[in-house]
């Protein structure tokens, strides 16, 4: 988008599909419209990001982009500069691998540095995998709180898990849980073997795609269960 004289761009928060669908089965057209005026991308990935651009506007010209990268091998210090263009009056646009940006992704530390600069932060409306699930699993929606991946270290993993689900139980809370795909399932059988028979665990995968699987059960009956989740991306929430 051309710099405007006399006013700031804005950071826009673009959120992406959950996997590979068109992008427009569960994205408003308004995301569409934004990336068609924007040139200024910070993006986790640029090869997935133009991807994406390329898949929802494919008039798009990819070379007229200016991308910086924010990820795990990212400078801190680099962090401020990336919001240049805003200053000079060129709207940003954060693009996250999947899902929307700031939440569960590094995208919140430049969302932070925005607001401190006074930049205006415009979230677009976008599919979560969190709130997707939360949505679908019957659980406790009034109460209930994030918690990423558990601990790696089988008995520090073991302890956060049961203090997870005492406090679940004493509040009425559900707990939600991510893990790195190709241990999903061991993160299923290792919560059959900790928790309560009782505890409810709601297994949500591949959400928004053709094989999405959403499903809720006490610890009990996932024991009597079969499912395939190995690289699959899947939420897990729990409730006592």
């Amino acid at each position: 988008m051309a710099a405007t004289s006399n006013m700031q761009g804005k950071l826009y928060l673009i959120p992406t599909t959950l996997g590979d669908n068109a992008p427009l089965e569960v994205l408003p057209i308004s995301v569409k419209g934004t990336i068609e005026k924007i040139d200024y991308y910070v993006v986790e990935n640029e090869k997935s990001a133009r991807h994406f651009i390329k898949k929802i506007s494919s008039k798009k010209s990819q070379p007229g982009l200016h991308i910086n990268l924010l990820n795990k091998y990212t400078e801190p210090q680099l962090l401020p500069s990336f919001l240049d263009p805003c200053l000079e009056g060129y709207d940003i646009g954060i693009i996250s691998e999947a899902g929307c940006p700031g939440v569960a992704d590094p995208g919140a530390e430049l969302v932070k540095i925005a607001h401190q600069k006074g930049i205006q932060v415009v979230p677009l409306v976008g599919p979560s995998s969190i709130l997707l699930a939360l949505m679908a699993s019957g659980l406790n929606g009034q109460s209930f709180a994030f918690n990423g991946y558990l601990p790696i270290e089988a008995g520090e993993r073991k302890t956060s898990l049961k203090k997870l689900e005492k406090t679940s139980r004493e509040n009425q809370q559900s707990q939600i849980f991510i893990e790195t795909p190709y241990r999903n399932d061991k993160l299923l059988a290792e919560f059959i073997k900790t928790l309560s028979p009782y505890t409810q665990i709601c297994i949500a995968c591949d959400l928004t795609l053709p094989t999405e699987y959403i499903a809720t059960k006490t610890v009990e009956e996932w024991k009597r269960t079969t499912v395939a989740l190995h690289k699959r991306p899947t939420i897990f929430i729990i409730q006592a």
